[in-house]
């Protein structure tokens, strides 16, 4: 079992479905899009360039998706808070994923790398 397997399945339901459900969302979304481990967490890299990554924001107690090249992406769904160049998608793993919203920002994301 790889590491990044292991962080998925350390996690509790319904946290652990969402993840995974985002992982295959992500490479699903652009062939070019591969997953690994890095800093102790899922990271996507797009053509070897670093994508996004998924985890777990402590304060809001939710997965989420933080982007790369979030700074240069103006979504409604998208937080800086105080970073300076990701931005995140606080996902709540009780409800449906917001599948419309997560391609839309997959999409504006990938447009940048191109």
């Amino acid at each position: 079992m790889t590491a990044l397997d292991h962080y998925y399945l350390q996690q509790e339901e319904p946290v652990r479905g969402c993840l995974l459900a985002l992982h295959d969302i992500i490479l699903a979304h652009d062939p070019n899009l591969v997953a690994a481990w890095k800093w102790g967490m899922p990271v996507f890299y797009y053509k070897k360039t670093m994508f996004c990554y998924l985890r777990f924001h402590q304060k809001a107690q939710l997965p989420y998706l933080a982007l790369a090249e979030g700074r240069q992406l103006d979504h409604p769904a998208l937080l800086a808070e105080n970073r300076t160049r990701f931005k995140i998608m606080l996902i709540d793993p009780e409800k449906d994923l917001p599948m419309e919203t997560i391609e839309e920002i997959l999409g504006q994301a990938i447009a940048l790398y191109h």
